[in-house]
């Protein structure tokens, strides 16, 4: 026989061989454990855990992507596309494109049925996309970003998001959303403080905690992001190194990532790209399995960022770049707690088999790993339903509703701070004349994590349709300038049409892109890595709003922005000062909702605002020590006051967290506690009354801060513990009643335990970490 044919035969046999031994593992399987929903989960895991192949566990732990099957441009199906993508990238499947749903749903529902029907153990994967402020796939409901759901202090309103976000991601086979961030707006120079819930690891918690619930109470997967400490970077650059230590980490970054993770029990957490006192955040042992795992029992998965492994090797210079060393960074990354490995790099994971075969990898690690997935997937009862509601082509049922435009509505409304109000301008009657003016007065701004091109939907309301949706006035429009341009030549129309209207509401600030054209290199202010060195109005902005305001007429200023802006000459002159961090798709309605008083402003600050970008950081738990004041100014007309902290400025807020002003007046009275002398283990109960001395309904937001007296270490001066938003009738007084656990008051000691220390702790009631209303003393004992 020639060889060739030797060849073939032994081809075929091999071939045999295996088809025979899948055959096998197939009928083996059919009463297997893992396919019992009856049985428990350990019992389903450790079961399926031991039929898997290296190459199949390997394939659970790569990110695949639906492109590989589907073109994104033309939506034709590549059907050995999806075979390589399941032999090899089969735990998870990213989807968020730009393309019509239907796309989305069909390309999941082809995936998710060769998954199930023609691979041998019929494994079921996540299917994922972005979350932070709506679906991240076209023409799904577009909420404005979470920097302003936490301005809105509504816990119930941003879960009723969740679960609309949730609803239109079953919709369309979608059962894991890249969402929320328990980062910290540590850092105002950061492009990605849009993205975060603020300032306060409290209030950032129970932000994340809200979210978690909402999406997971509708069985899609949360994944809390970024694990730890990322938001603060050197310089403020994106990605770069963060300074500080093991009690720092403790105390203000992760505590909002154990109320999302532990508390809420999100079934998936998102690592890092930076390094927190020199350790990779992808390779940090200590935080991934120590803590994580050891500390707060947590017991499912963990994936890098898109890219983040192969920095261990091209950025911090850990291992060999070009080539890149896949097998230091899978060294690297995999045993210290990093699970999966997210795409967008070099697939450094696909060495596994390997380095298992090699005796470098222990086989354990990876059980350990695939395990985390595994569990998650169970306890989700994806096996028994992988498919959520990929079969109904009914989505216009499910996906932008009249109902979820609703929620997106009230919760920009809600979110809306009001900062300034001279001479009580707002709200407007309905029947004065305005010129909108600005260069977002007829554009929706949204955030970094919005659709390729959403901001030219349809569907959008921008701030002009808003207002002329809701005035009975004659409404004039002039642009005034670009966003991006010192060009004035449209500062006469704008004077003209100020001068001939009634009163001004000119809209500037900050401005980001989709993630596409951010990634193209579009021009923005805020983003993902895009940075500032300065919070002040670029451009023409600045002097636009000084020309109209120098006219004479009233004039709001309406901040459009992601994050604070510096300009505290506005707060002044200004009649009255809006701040609408980056809006959803409602932005323009709700802001309308707001000029006119059809909507009481209840929103407060969830970020403090500077004087100036070199008075950070502002926030205002700062550690006992800090933020000693003995200020400076440059007068009005251009005197020189002097000062130390700081010679010219100072470092206190322009505008403190907490801060919001209302068309209503509240008074507070009789705060009282439930118990004056307590142990650590107790809860007690702060009530006080809220009277609305106005003739217009309002709700307040009631804030309490605890102050450790005396401690045995450096602790923030005060922080938030506890808040609640109530609505308050026209003179009507309500009592609110506010539970405080003492075990939140704890700190970590010399000995990095923690603990909660014997002695004296005050508590604030007010209306923002500034303005303190009353307070009572608590022993514990």
């Amino acid at each position: 026989m020639g060889l060739l044919k030797w060849t073939l035969l032994l081809v075929s046999l091999a071939a045999t061989h295996v088809a025979g031994h899948e055959l096998r593992r197939k009928r083996d399987i059919a009463n297997a454990t893992y396919k019992d929903p009856t049985a428990s989960i350990e019992d389903r895991v450790s079961d399926l855990l031991s039929r898997m192949t290296i190459e199949e566990k390997t394939a659970q732990l790569v990110q695949g992507d639906i492109s590989n099957w589907i073109n994104t441009t033309t939506n034709a199906f590549n059907y050995s596309g999806l075979v390589w993508n399941m032999e090899n990238r089969a735990g998870q499947l990213y989807v968020g494109y730009p393309v019509p749903q239907s796309w989305i749903r069909e390309g999941v529902k082809k995936a998710q049925d060769y998954l199930v029907q023609n691979t041998t153990l019929g494994i079921p994967a996540f299917v994922q996309t972005e979350g932070i402020h709506g679906l991240l796939i076209g023409n799904a409901t577009m909420f404005n970003s979470p920097i302003g759901h936490a301005c809105s202090y509504d816990l119930d309103l941003v879960q009723e998001m969740a679960k609309v976000i949730a609803q239109e991601s079953q919709a369309l086979g979608v059962n894991q959303l890249f969402a929320p961030l328990a980062d910290l707006a540590r850092e105002l120079r950061y492009g990605r403080v849009e993205e975060t819930f603020g300032e306060d690891p409290h209030l950032v918690g129970e932000m994340a905690y809200s979210y978690v619930k909402g999406i997971q109470g509708r069985n899609v997967s949360a994944t809390v992001k970024h694990f730890a400490g990322f938001s603060a970077p050197e310089q403020g650059l994106n990605t770069g190194p963060v300074h500080g230590g093991e009690r720092e980490m403790r105390t203000t970054w992760l505590p909002p990532f154990k109320r999302a993770i532990v508390d809420a029990g999100a079934y998936s957490i998102m690592g890092a790209y930076h390094s927190y006192d020199g350790i990779p955040a992808i390779a940090d042992h200590y935080l991934m399995t120590d803590v994580l795992r050891g500390e707060w029992g947590y017991k499912y998965w963990l994936t890098s960022d898109a890219g983040a492994t192969d920095r261990l090797c091209c950025t911090f210079k850990m291992c060999q770049c070009k080539p890149i060393d896949m097998e230091a960074v899978t060294l690297y990354a995999l045993p210290a707690g990093n699970d999966v490995e997210m795409g967008g790099g070099s697939y450094n994971f696909k060495t596994i088999p390997q380095l298992v075969d090699a005796g470098k990898l222990d086989i354990e690690v990876v059980n350990t790993a695939v395990a985390r997935q595994l569990r998650a997937k169970f306890e989700m009862g994806l096996f028994e339903n992988p498919y959520l509601r990929v079969p109904s082509n009914n989505t216009k049922s499910l996906i932008h509703t009249p109902e979820h435009v609703k929620v997106a509505r009230q919760l920009d409304a809600e979110s809306i701070v009001l900062l300034e109000n001279h001479n009580n301008t707002l709200p407007l009657a309905k029947s004065v004349n305005v010129a909108v003016i600005g260069p977002m007065a007829d554009f929706v701004n949204l955030g970094d994590y919005a659709v390729y091109r959403s901001q030219y939907s349809p569907s959008n309301i921008t701030p002009l349709q808003g207002i002329r949706n809701v005035s009975t006035g004659t409404v004039s429009y002039a642009k005034g300038c670009e966003l991006w341009s010192n060009d004035q030549s449209g500062f006469p129309e704008a004077i003209a049409a100020a001068s001939a209207a009634d009163v001004a509401v000119v809209i500037i600030g900050t401005w980001s892109r989709d993630q596409k054209e951010l990634w193209q290199g579009l021009n923005a202010t805020t983003g993902e890595h895009v940075d500032v060195a300065s919070l002040n109005l670029v451009g023409a902005m600045g002097p636009l709003a000084q020309a109209i305001i120098e006219i004479g007429k009233p004039t709001i200023i309406v901040y459009s922005s992601g994050k604070p802006i510096s300009e505290p000459w506005i707060s002044t002159s200004a009649s009255a000062l809006i701040q609408q961090f980056y809006s959803g798709e409602q932005g323009g309605a709700a802001l309308a909702d707001i000029i006119y008083g059809d909507v009481n402003p209840s929103g407060k600050l969830s970020v403090s605002f500077p004087y100036d970008v070199g008075t950070l950081p502002v926030y205002y738990d700062y550690l006992n020590s800090g933020r000693s004041t003995d200020p400076g100014a440059i007068m009005t007309n251009g005197t020189l006051q002097f000062g130390h902290q700081y010679v010219l400025n100072t470092p206190q807020p322009l505008y403190e967290f907490g801060y919001g002003k209302s068309y209503s007046n509240f008074t507070y009275s009789d705060l009282t506690l439930s118990r004056t002398t307590v142990s650590a283990s107790d809860t007690i109960t702060a009530t006080t009354s809220i009277t609305n001395t106005s003739p217009v309904d309002g709700k307040e937001v009631v804030q309490i801060y605890v102050q450790d007296v005396i401690a045995s270490v450096a602790v923030p001066n005060m922080q938030l513990k506890s808040f609640k938003k109530v609505l308050v009738r026209a003179g009507e007084t309500v009592q609110v009643k506010i539970l405080l656990k003492v075990s939140d008051w704890g700190l970590w000691n010399m000995k990095m335990e923690y603990v909660v220390e014997p002695g004296e702790f005050m508590v604030w009631i007010g209306r923002s970490s500034k303005d303190l209303r009353g307070n009572g003393t608590v022993t514990v004992v």
